[in-house]
């Protein structure tokens, strides 16, 4: 032992001191501390050294301080020093530094008060939390509820959870988050809101119990045990709650700075309010119950929207409306009660001045008489054994009286309202168990101590004796758990004080013995307390100044108590009459129900102590009344014990879990921790004393997995052994020699109090001597590293160095003999200049000289020339005159003539015009033209409206750009201009030149002067040329930076408009994902929904049955066997069903009921609605439709007339060929005997000319059908019409006569043939044209406007004359198409252009069709040639052969008959209607994945049923495809909600499903999905069913088999994340345990399999593999493997938000090789592309905050541009958990965290810390073709489906 604290008290170790303002500081050792030193060295953290004298009695050296690396762990209880300081340290440093409140002390959570909102409450991290073992998220509420909530479960034992600790620690807000915690995960049994009522019984309750205090703003002024009952599937069943020791002094007394109970405020705030006028109330300052504290308004508190919140949870708990009234007039009576005036009539009497308006409002609000309360307000009745005396009171014990009152009608009402709410809370199902929450006051101590504060420490003293016993029993059950040795360990306990207050003769005893005694008072009773106590009990003190007070030394402190009041309080008497009075009252039926149990409330003598003076009044007593006289209720302190016991024997039946609330200062700071103020709280709440328990025995504890992990560095290779127990022996027998020091258990090895800081001393010092020769090497590499760079630099320098000097010495040698050359070549120009100057002179005077006689020449010819001209022009313009007079006289006869001309032809025009005939021909082509036009013309305007919108901005900036750049331009204009004026100017100078050189000619005196001048002028002209040049060099570069801006701005534009397109297409998709996301939610809300109803409808069917007690969590997740879309039928059955299961419900649970009826009726509503809108939106579709065919009908009447006379003009050339052919059938039969048959023959003629004429006639025929078929496509009438024509009925009957003429009757079944051909062209032709005319209805539908408008200029010109009226409506017509195509051409030629192609389009397609019809019209004429040439045959035959006329009839056939093929199978199968059950049942039902569906095709199933339905349409039988699809649905939903947990089944139905949907579209005719088909695909399409809402109802179904995979998945993975993710040690050795010692219970701690990071991997390898068997689509998968990996970073990164010990930086690299290896699965599967990489970027940029440098202004930088994908609260948590593993890490410090918030503040973003788990990815669906084909699928026999046919 001296060795080790040699080793650990050594210099530089730190240690802590008292102190007495931070009661403990922190200091270091600056001298190494030997046996037998007397002091220590110590220096402070601020520099300041100081000698620390050690005790010399017991040598107790200070307590050493934990290693850094310990600070700020989640369990105190894993700190290595486990000591008071150490405990406060590390709570400070949690609660300051890292902003948590929640901290673990063994089996307590210790829950600090932050006076402030904390974004961790929320519904996420109540899911985070559901689930998981205590020990492996961090402290929190909901840990220990998650805990309570488990054992409830596992061990089927009622649970309870105490919550404790000062006023203003939070208890209330703790109990709340408990409570929610388990209306959350548990759900309701009954549908009944029990949950939501549970949690509505906070409000009221804190509203009438709760109160502003100088230490808290809602301070519970009561204790309440509320019990939460369970069922056997442990879900809310109900609640119970019970109260103790309301504070009723509050209601008359508040002291500075504290208000009343929060209802009172409530009313007087919502005193202005309709309802309340009644109650004559107003503001809080008018009554004295309310104004004494002097602060009636609570900051941040609206007390009008706490009354809303009150009376909506009164409603909620079924006190309805006309209760709320009556509690809130029994409140505003209690008011007014207190502003009762009572004055003195004399020394021994008062009374209450007459019309006392508060009394009045009193009385009228309690219903009763003014007289009776003023006279008992101020009188009192006595009764003797023979006398009842009515005595006056004093003013003082009339006002004492009037304030019992008043508190003893609000004590009333609060317990009438307690019962009440815990009537709403009960239930008629049977309780299974329980989980109680008891939020009760902690320890109190202040400077008056009374009655409450004895009460109340009394009840922490049994709670702390409960605690302690609690706490050792768990110590002993791990030690006899683990089987070590073990010695009793000493505890405090209190049952000494515990039996000094209830013992017979304790503290209470004498209290309620004092107060039976006819003059009982405070001061005898605490002599008899001194008498008895004070020389017996040790715990008893007797205070040295005072004879009134006693002391009790408690588990805690020392607390002093006043005796004065104990005796009143302890009575708690109320005078009789009052409460008579009120039980009188007949108009306040509540008043008199909260009295009616009322039993006198007399003193135990009958008599009120301290009343004196005479009476004046008496009355014989009532003799019926004597027995009751003598009874007596029990006094507040026998109350208060009997149900502290009940509370006690309630919690030892349970198994409890401790909150201590711990208030971190007075003053309400936020996040302000007060050392001295936690230090006591800690020592009153028993957390010290957990501490001390757990530091005498063994506290550290570690497996032998994470021992050796740990310590792995403190061995040699050799000590390392296969047996990592044996290992980790012989390991600790060398390092600790004390074997004392620790013990070895099954699973742990246990260790004293300051071991494991040893072993981390150890650990630390061998790591550091590693790190020291880690740092030499690197050292000695980079030194060497840097000589050989500089040794190589130097070489370098060297070369370089040489190099330049030969470089000068050549440059030299280059320079001189350059030199030379310039000498010589300088030379030789200074002569060729003199002579060339010589030269220049010469020919300059022969240039003048020369030039000066052909200017004289040149002026003689231009005088010349010019005169010439001048004629010329003069007689041009005679003769240009003369000619115009003529050409004008010429013009104006010739129009006089045309008007002439132009008036007859308009006349007859008018004539003409005032036809309508003629005006409808005008207009026929014209309309159609200008409603084509009118529709081109709204689009392009549409397009340029949007357009013209975008380029306005675009166009307004460019416009003040160009403005500019004109201005730029106008000034270099004017310097143009400039520069041209200085060229005239040089022209003048020239002429000037002239003159001179003349004068030179004349003079030769002056030709030098001239020859000076003139060079000197060559100078200046040469300069000026120079300068303009330059000048236009500028304006040319500005010229090439002006283009070259307005490119960079059009660029600019270009692109700006491109950002602005992509930014509104990625709104448009994230807008469209929303709604398909929202929609997907109505739909799980819908499934679940009728989970819940069949769920029910199985609970009814089970009533009788009594269930196995189990544990289920959540509810079932499978899905219904209904279909949201089915037919009135279903519907029906439906509402039938509902109203039996409502029936039966009634009689079980009427709360349920109404539940469950409110919530379907409200689906119905919503579901009607949106019906309702869907069937308005058809009926104006409709009504539009139908207003364009009658426009479209009337438009078209000429043309149905033409086509009816074509109809009437067909059937008689019907006729006429029958009429023929019956001919034709009596020449045969006349002339049979002769020889008919041979050519040339008469009949033979005959047949021959019937033949040809009716092969011309069907040609013509066909002709007329297909101008028919072109017009009459869009009529259905018309289309009747044109089958009529093709019905080849009258042939039918004609032919059948022909018994005796076979060949004729083959010939007319190949023209039936022929005529079933050419039907099936017109179907094929009218679904196609059909298509087409709905796109023309939509176009009539938008210049359905313009049509109107027409219509209306139509009726204005009729009103016109008539002659004016066709004339002013074809200009108006004309016109305005004239401007629209010359506005549509300007605008938008590529629109034009584009409308002109998709014209000519269609015209090929008309052409094109046309085309085909002519190869159908000579196809059937070589088929009519090749039957005539058959009847040719035939006759000769006849002829050769002579036969009879039987022979005739039969021999014949054999020649000419064709043999049929088998028919092709067309790729429908047919079954029986009895069948569709057998169906259902053996391809959904009963057909399993695993089995007989291995070896199947994929989507085989859905291929089937596609062709059963394909034959349903084939034979036209709606009712069959109706009963066919609705029962495919059921079963899937039925099949799914059997198996919906087995991934490959749910699998299999979502690969299916898709499949049959994509066969609905791939065969439902629609060209869009007809794209990809074959030509025989396209002739399988539906041809009479549009099965469009089946579309609609089997991609709903899809998308809730979709989601049913995503939660299958989910349940599958979940318990593979966290462990895989962040548990696992991918890289192993990367990360040691760090020595947290967590302690997790034993109960709490389940056998699950360890998962890894390879785990996960194959279990998304076989969730792909699943599904690419099943053949589900690939788009798809990429979606659920999108889902999957979303699901894998929410979870980890959830986790790591709430788990300290993961944030570290070794954990970062883990997660990140794990998140590369997840990105590598992608890879290899192909997915990388699918979007789930990019879902795992919050968790990577975790991971990187995790690892970069944390300490600089440029690593917060680095960090806010790194982390986008993370929020600020995600970012701030992951610094704050940030925990270093070894002590080379560094902390990352409060300033730099809120550096990063500063950063970060103006980011807009959600404040929500966790991730959504539970959010799905709108899923779609993408149209994949099958390329299958349908009559190439065979049916396997292993499915039983022999019964289908195929056809």
């Amino acid at each position: 032992m001296n060795r080790e604290l040699e080793y650990m008290f050594v210099k530089c170790a730190r240690v802590w001191i008292p102190d007495a303002e931070e009661v403990w500081k922190s200091a270091e050792l600056t001298k190494d501390y030997k046996n037998g030193d007397a002091s220590l060295q110590l220096v402070l953290e601020d520099g300041t050294n100081i000698e620390h004298k050690l005790d010399p009695k017991t040598k107790n050296l200070p307590y050493l301080r934990n290693p850094d690396i310990l600070v700020g762990e989640n369990d105190l209880t894993a700190l290595s020093y486990l000591h008071e300081p150490a405990v406060l340290h590390n709570l400070k440093v949690r609660f300051i530094d890292s902003k948590l409140i929640y901290t673990y002390c063994g089996i307590v959570l210790v829950a600090i008060n932050p006076y402030e909102t904390l974004p961790i409450y929320g519904t996420d991290i109540i899911n985070a939390y559901s689930g998981q073992n205590m020990g492996d998220m961090d402290p929190h509420i909901f840990a220990v509820a998650e805990e309570a909530y488990k054992q409830m479960a596992r061990d089927e034992r009622n649970q309870s959870i105490i919550v404790s600790g000062e006023s203003g620690a939070g208890k209330t807000v703790s109990a709340k988050y408990a409570m929610r915690y388990f209306a959350t995960v548990s759900g309701s049994a009954s549908e009944a809101n029990i949950e939501e009522k549970v949690l509505a019984s906070n409000p009221i309750m804190e509203a009438i119990g709760n109160a502003k205090t100088t230490r808290n703003d809602n301070s519970s002024r009561f204790g309440k045990y509320i019990e939460i009952g369970f069922d056997n599937r442990y879900r809310i069943i109900g609640a119970n709650m019970r109260t103790y020791l309301l504070e009723k002094s509050r209601v008359v007394f508040q002291a500075d700075e504290e208000r009343n109970y929060h209802i009172f405020y409530q009313l007087c705030a919502s005193a202005h309010l309709p309802e309340f006028k009644p109650l004559r109330l107003s503001s809080a300052n008018d009554f004295l119950y309310t104004m004494q504290g002097r602060s009636p308004v609570i900051e941040g508190v609206d007390d009008t929207k706490e009354l809303c919140t009150t009376r909506h949870a009164f409603t909620l708990l079924g006190i309805n409306e006309s209760y709320q009234m009556g509690l809130f007039q029994v409140l505003a009576a209690i008011l007014h009660l207190g502003n009762v005036e009572i004055k003195d009539r004399d020394a021994d009497s008062s009374l209450i001045p007459p019309n006392n308006r508060h009394l009045t409002a009193f009385c009228e609000l309690v219903g009763v008489t003014y007289q009776d309360m003023a006279q008992w307000l101020c009188h009192r009745k006595l009764k003797t054994a023979t006398e009842t005396y009515i005595k006056p009171l004093p003013r003082l014990q009339a006002t004492n009286a009037r304030d019992a009152l008043s508190k003893h009608i609000y004590a009333k009402l609060f317990n009438w309202i307690v019962e009440h709410v815990n009537k709403a809370l009960i239930t008629s199902i049977k309780q299974h168990s329980f989980i109680g929450v008891l939020d009760i006051y902690g320890f109190e101590t202040f400077e008056i101590n009374s009655f409450e504060q004895f009460c109340i420490n009394y009840a922490n003293e049994k709670l702390q004796q409960q605690f302690n016993m609690h706490v050792f029993k768990l110590e002993q059950e791990e030690y006899m758990k683990e089987q070590i040795p073990w010695t009793l360990i000493d505890f405090y306990d209190n049952q000494p004080c515990i039996n000094l207050i209830e013992a017979k003769m304790g503290i209470l005893d004498l209290l309620d013995e004092e107060c039976k005694m006819p003059k009982g008072s405070d001061d005898s009773w605490a002599q008899k307390l001194y008498n008895t106590h004070l020389k017996t009990c040790s715990l008893f003190e007797k205070p040295r100044m005072s004879n009134r007070a006693f002391i009790i030394q408690h588990f805690a402190d020392k607390v002093e108590y006043q005796c004065e009041g104990f005796l009143e309080k302890n009575k708690d008497t109320v005078n009789e009459e009052h409460i008579n009075v009120l039980k009188a009252s007949k108009k306040f039926d509540l008043l008199v129900e909260l009295f009616q149990d009322e039993i006198k409330a007399t003193s135990p003598t009958g008599q009120v102590p301290g009343t004196g003076g005479r009476t004046r009044l008496s009355i014989k007593p009532d003799k019926s009344r004597e027995t009751s006289s003598k009874e007596h209720k029990k006094t507040v302190g026998c109350q208060f014990r009997n149900s502290l016991q009940m509370l006690m024997e309630t919690l030892n039946a349970t198994t409890p879990h401790y909150v201590r609330c711990i208030k971190p200062n007075d003053f309400k700071l936020a996040f302000s921790f007060d050392p001295k103020r936690a230090v006591q709280q800690l020592r009153a709440c028993g957390v010290l004393e957990t501490i001390r328990i757990s530091a005498a025995g063994f506290p550290s504890r570690w497996t032998y997995q994470e021992f050796f992990s740990r310590y792995r560095v403190l061995m040699k290779q050799k000590d390392v052994l296969p047996d990592k127990k044996l290992t980790c022996r012989n390991v600790l027998e060398k390092l600790v020699q004390d074997q004392d020091k620790y013990q070895f258990g099954k699973t742990k090895i246990f260790f004293r109090a300051g071991q494991v800081a040893y072993l981390e001393k150890l650990r630390a010092d061998k790591l550091r001597a590693a790190c020291i020769r880690i740092q030499k090497t690197i050292r000695c590499w980079l030194a060497r590293k840097k000589y050989l760079r500089q040794r190589s630099a130097a070489i370098t320098i060297q070369r370089f160095t040489r190099g330049y000097q030969a470089r000068c010495l050549a440059k030299f040698l280059r320079r001189t003999q350059a030199a030379t050359i310039i000498q010589k070549y300088q030379r030789m120009y200074v002569a060729r200049k003199r002579y060339r100057q010589k030269q220049a002179a010469a020919l300059a005077m022969q240039t003048i000289l020369r030039a000066y006689m052909a200017r004289q020449q040149y002026q003689a010819l231009l005088r010349e020339h010019k005169a010439v001209i001048i004629q010329k022009h003069i007689r041009g313009w005679l003769a240009r005159c003369w000619y115009k007079r003529c050409l004008q006289a010429i013009v104006y006869l010739q129009c006089c003539i045309r008007r002439m001309r132009a008036k007859r032809e308009l006349k007859k025009l008018k004539i003409e015009a005032r036809s309508v005939e003629h005006f409808k021909k005008l207009n026929k082509g014209m309309e159609n033209k200008i409603m084509q036009l009118q529709r081109k013309v709204d689009e392009q305007n549409k397009e340029n409206r949007s357009v013209s919108e975008r380029l306005v901005t675009l166009e307004s900036s460019y416009a003040a750009e160009s403005e500019r750049m004109r201005g730029e331009l106008g000034r270099l204009r004017g310097f143009e201009e400039e520069a041209k004026n200085k060229t005239n100017q040089v022209s003048s100078l020239l002429e000037e030149l002239e003159r001179l050189r003349k004068e030179l000619s004349a003079t030769q005196q002056e030709k030098k002067t001239i020859e000076d001048w003139a060079q000197t002028y060559r100078d200046e002209m040469e300069k000026m040329v120079s300068e303009l040049k330059d000048q236009n060099g500028l304006l040319k570069k500005e010229k090439d930076d002006l283009n070259r801006l307005i490119q960079e701005q059009s660029q600019q534009m270009t692109e700006k408009m491109a950002r602005a397109i992509v930014e509104e297409t990625q709104q448009l998709e994230t807008d469209l994902n929303e709604e398909r996301s929202r929609y997907q939610n109505l739909l799980t809300e819908h499934l679940r929904l009728e989970e819940k109803y069949d769920d029910l409808k199985e609970d009814i069917a089970r009533s009788s049955i009594v269930s196995k007690p189990g544990h289920r969590r959540t509810d079932s997740t499978h899905s219904s066997n209904e279909s949201e879309y089915t037919y009135n039928s279903e519907f029906t059955e439906l509402e039938e069903g509902s109203r039996a299961a409502e029936d039966v419900t009634r009689g079980i649970d009427t709360s349920l009921t109404l539940k469950l009826q409110k919530r379907l009726t409200e689906l119905e509503q919503e579901k009607q609605s949106l019906r309702n809108e869907l069937e308005n939106k058809e009926e104006q579709f409709q009504r539009a439709r139908a207003r364009d065919d009658a426009e479209y009908k009337k438009a078209r009447g000429a043309e149905l007339e033409y086509e009816s006379l074509k109809r009437q003009e067909l059937e008689s050339e019907n006729k006429k060929l029958k009429h023929d052919l019956a001919e034709m059938r009596q020449s045969l039969l006349g002339d049979a005997a002769s020889n008919t048959g041979a050519p040339g023959s008469p009949a033979y003629k005959v047949l021959l000319d019937q033949l040809n004429a009716s092969c011309e006639e069907l040609e013509v025929r066909k002709e007329e059908v297909l101008i028919l078929r072109s017009q009459l496509v869009s009529q259905k009438e018309a289309m009747h019409h044109k089958e009529t024509m093709t019905e080849p009925s009258v042939f039918v009957e004609d032919v059948s006569k022909l018994k005796d003429a076979d060949e004729l009757k083959q010939a007319y079944i190949g023209l039936k043939d022929t005529n079933r051909l050419l039907e099936h062209q017109l179907q094929t032709q009218r679904r196609g044209y059909d298509s087409e005319l709905e796109a023309l209805r939509g176009e009539l539908q938008n210049v359905k406007e313009e049509n109107n408008r027409q219509q209306q200029l139509l009726a204005q010109n009729l009103q016109l004359p008539p002659e004016a009226r066709i004339e002013a409506s074809l200009q108006h017509e004309i016109t305005r198409l004239t401007n629209e195509n010359l506005e549509l051409m300007a605008d938008d030629p590529t629109a034009s252009r584009e409308a002109r192609v998709s014209i000519l389009r269609r015209m090929v397609d008309l052409m094109e069709q046309l085309e085909k019809q002519d190869r159908t019209i000579r196809k059937l004429k070589k088929q009519l040639k090749v039957y005539s040439k058959r009847i040719g045959e035939m006759g000769a035959g006849q002829t050769e052969g002579q036969t009879s006329p039987g022979q005739m009839v039969d021999e014949p056939i054999h020649p000419v008959n064709i043999p049929r093929r088998e028919k092709d199978f067309q790729g429908m199968l047919e079954y029986k209607k009895e069948d569709e059950l057998k169906l259902v049942k053996n391809l959904i039902l009963e057909l399993k994945p695993r089995g007989v569906a291995v070896n199947l095709i994929p989507g085989l199933p859905a291929y089937v049923l596609f062709m059963c339905l394909r034959h349903a349409d084939y034979v036209n039988d709606d009712q069959k495809v109706r009963t066919l699809l609705t029962s495919t649905i059921n079963s899937i939903k039925k099949i799914l909600k059997k198996r919906g947990d087995d991934f490959e089944t749910v699998s299999f139905w979502l690969s299916n499903t898709c499949r049959f949907l994509h066969c609905l579209k791939q065969y439902s005719g629609d060209e869009a999905f007809m794209k990809h088909n074959t030509q025989r695909q396209n002739e399988h399409c539906l041809s009479n069913f549009d099965l469009a809402e089946y579309r609609q109802v089997i991609s709903d179904l899809a998308i809730q088999i979709y989601q049913q995979l995503i939660k299958c998945m989910e349940n599958i993975l979940q318990p593979m994340i966290v462990s895989g993710m962040l548990e696992h040690e991918t890289i192993q050795g990367v990360s040691g345990v760090k020595p947290t010692g967590l302690r997790k219970r034993t109960s709490s701690i389940a056998d699950e399999g360890t998962y890894t990071l390879d785990s996960i991997l194959r279990q998304l390898s076989a969730f792909h593999s699943t599904m690419c068997q099943h053949g589900t689509d690939p788009e798809l998968i990429k979606q659920v493997v999108k889902q999957q990996f979303y699901i894998i970073g929410a979870v980890t990164l959830n986790n790591l938000l709430l788990r300290k010990d993961m944030c570290s930086w070794s954990k970062g690299m883990q997660i990140r090789y794990n998140v590369s290896q997840l990105e590598e699965w992608l890879r290899d599967k192909g997915l990388m592309t699918c979007g789930a990489k990019e879902t795992l970027e919050p968790l990577i940029q975790a991971a990187q905050l995790l690892q970069v440098k944390k300490k600089t202004d440029e690593d917060a930088e680095a960090i806010c541009s790194m982390c986008q994908a993370l929020t600020t609260a995600q970012i701030v948590k992951v610094l704050n958990l940030y925990t270093p593993v070894n002590e080379f890490e560094e902390r990352v410090s409060v300033a730099f965290i809120r550096t990063i918030q500063t950063r970060l503040r103006d980011r807009c973003e959600s404040p929500q810390l966790l991730m959504d788990t539970k959010m799905i990815y709108p899923v779609t669906f993408p149209f994949n073709p099958s390329s299958l084909a349908l009559e190439t699928i065979q049916i396997p026999s292993s499915l039983n489906l022999g019964f289908l046919t195929r056809v």
